[in-house]
Parts: structure tokens; C-alpha cells; sequence
């Protein structure tokens, strides 16, 4: 059985819009599901060092700024909001992301078990539930020590704030899997990367209605080949449970059972422990998503990863154009 365990902490709550889909209530519900022997660890918040590797400075200033003048709960754009104190507990998630990234250096796997998500926070603004891009920000302080990161990310939704942050770099593998044609509208297969990134970003937008035998061939065939090509040091998983097929805001039929086959996917070619940050995931089967992603964890070889559920005709046409455009085979 491999360490495991995770970060969280209760200042979550400051950042809450009680009825928005991203709000205390869904991370309540995934920590009433956890192991009671999963050891739990308090969140620090990240240092203004860190969050600036990914963040311009003016727009944090503007957003703690803004944050200290609110009254309730006012809204930066029609998805995003934010309250007096959303800027500390942004930081607070940032942290625990970061804490995660150096727990999993020292061989435990590690989820941080924080709000609100990160993915879609760009340099310079808010977006999509989303302050300040946590697994972006852990994957720069985690290059300070290692050489190649890498970050496998199953949100429904393209994480394009962590893509564009590491769009032109080769020491960041960027995999997303996620439903094409719905926000924030990029992620598309030819989105690949640029300059010495070039060939480091890859993209698997899947057709609504995607089930595991799907998300299967995208990680047997594309994103567990990149990894061992890439050797990575480090290895985040971005944990937006909502493919599930009760999710509000995706249109997948993903199973919560099915996280134990990905996560265990990604557990084998990464070779080493995880970090696993969380981002989506509203519906109400969330929290035993969250369960069968630490089973995994805990258990490794003992989950199987075989999948009789076959992948759809689209989903076996991407997979040949994804190999043709990232020059993969299954066995590198």
C-alpha cells in the first residue's frame, strides 16, 4: 500500500455563494466521503513568490484589492465570483497545491482538497469559478527543484489557463482530455504549443456523451505513451470529476468507479507518486468519485485497468490523429 493523503482546509469557506455550482457545499460533500484513514493535512497559504511564477503582479493587487472592498458576494464575470476574503482563501488553495507537488517528491501520493479550482485562471485574470491557477502555480515552484513536470487534466472544461501558462516551455507535458465545443472554447488538437514548447501541449477533445471506454483509449493510447516518452520528475493530476454521468455541467458518462482505472493509468506511467489537485465536479456522485481516485492511490497494482467498454468511432479517429500529430505509438 502506497502513502497517501490529503490537504485541506476549512477556510474554504470563505469563498462561498450558497445555489452557485462551485461553493462550499461540493467540497463538503467530497470530504464526507473520505477514507477515515486518510490522513489529513492543514493547508498553508502560497507565498507571493510562487503565485507571481504564473501571475502578473498588477492583477493580484487588483484582486486583493478588490476582494477587501466587497460587500457579500459581487461577481467579476457572469460565472466568477468573489467575496471579502475569496483572495486569502485562493492562496490558501494555491498552497495546499503546492504542499501537494512537494509531498509527492517525497513519494506520497498527495490530493489537495481545496477551493475554489484553478484551471482556468490566466496571468492576468479570473475565469471560469477560477482566482488563481493552483496546479500551474505548483508546477513552477515545483521546476525550481526538478527538471520536467508534467499534468494530466480530465476536467469536462480545456484548462486553458495552465496550458497557456506553460505554452511555449518544454519542461511542462500538458495532457487535457475534455468535452469539445463547450467553455472556454480552446483545446483543440492543433493547439500543440509553441517555440521550445512546441509538442508539449496535447489535446483530446472528446464528443459529447463520452464514456470510460473513451477516456480508456485516450490514456492506453496517447497520454500514458507521452508520459513515459517525457520521463517526467513530477506528475499532477487535474481532478474535475465532472465527466460523471450525473454532472450539471458536462454532457459525459463517465462512472465514479471508472477514476480508479484513470487514476491507476497515470499511477503506472508516471512511475512514482501523484499530486492530485481538484478542480470541476458538481453532481452529486462527486464525493464517491473522490473515494475510488484515493483507492487507487492507496492500492496501485490492485486495480485492474482493463476496459471492455469499447471507445466510439470519433474517439478512435482523434486517437489516430493524435498520434500522427505527437508521432506516438502505444509502446514507445
Amino acid at each position: 500500500m502506497t502513502r497517501s493523503s490529503a490537504i485541506t482546509d476549512s477556510r474554504s469557506i470563505w469563498h462561498d455563494a450558497p445555489g452557485h455550482p462551485e461553493c462550499q457545499a461540493r467540497l463538503a460533500a467530497v470530504l464526507s466521503a473520505l477514507p477515515p484513514d486518510l490522513p489529513l493535512r492543514a493547508a498553508i497559504p502560497a507565498s507571493r513568490k510562487d503565485v507571481e511564477r504564473i501571475h502578473d503582479p498588477h492583477y493580484l493587487s487588483w484582486l486583493e484589492q478588490r476582494c477587501a472592498v466587497t460587500s457579500g458576494v459581487s461577481y467579476l464575470d457572469r460565472d466568477t465570483y468573489i467575496t471579502p476574503r475569496s483572495f486569502d482563501t485562493a492562496l490558501y488553495a494555491a498552497g495546499a497545491a503546492v504542499a501537494a507537488g512537494e509531498r509527492a517528491l517525497d513519494g506520497e501520493n498527495c490530493l489537495s482538497l481545496m477551493r475554489p479550482p484553478g484551471h482556468h485562471a490566466e496571468r492576468d485574470r479570473a475565469k471560469g469559478f477560477c482566482l488563481l491557477n493552483n496546479a500551474a502555480i505548483a508546477a513552477a515552484h515545483a521546476l525550481e527543484s526538478v527538471d520536467r513536470v508534467a499534468i494530466v487534466d480530465w476536467d469536462v472544461h480545456h484548462g486553458n489557463g495552465t496550458q497557456n501558462a506553460f505554452y511555449d516551455s518544454d519542461r511542462v507535458l500538458c495532457c487535457s482530455v475534455h468535452q469539445e465545443g463547450i467553455f472556454p472554447y480552446s483545446g483543440s488538437v492543433m493547439e500543440t504549443g509553441c517555440s521550445t514548447g512546441q509538442g508539449y501541449t496535447i489535446n483530446a477533445p472528446l464528443a459529447a456523451g463520452a464514456a470510460i471506454g473513451d477516456y480508456h483509449l485516450i490514456f492506453s493510447e496517447i497520454f500514458c505513451p507521452a508520459l513515459l516518452r517525457y520521463h517526467p520528475d513530477l506528475v499532477f493530476i487535474l481532478a474535475g470529476q465532472d465527466i460523471l454521468s450525473d454532472d450539471p455541467l458536462g454532457w459525459m458518462q463517465v462512472q465514479p468507479k471508472d477514476f480508479a482505472i484513470l487514476t491507476r493509468l497515470i499511477q503506472d506511467a508516471a512511475g512514482g507518486a501523484l499530486a492530485v489537485v481538484l478542480e470541476g465536479g458538481y453532481g452529486p456522485s462527486h464525493g464517491e468519485a473522490v473515494r475510488y481516485i484515493i483507492s487507487a492511490l492507496k492500492h496501485g497494482n490492485e486495480i485492474p485497468v482493463n476496459c471492455i467498454s469499447p471507445a466510439s468511432p470519433d474517439t478512435l479517429r482523434l486517437v489516430s490523429g493524435l498520434k500522427k500529430i505527437h508521432k506516438l505509438s502505444s509502446n514507445p
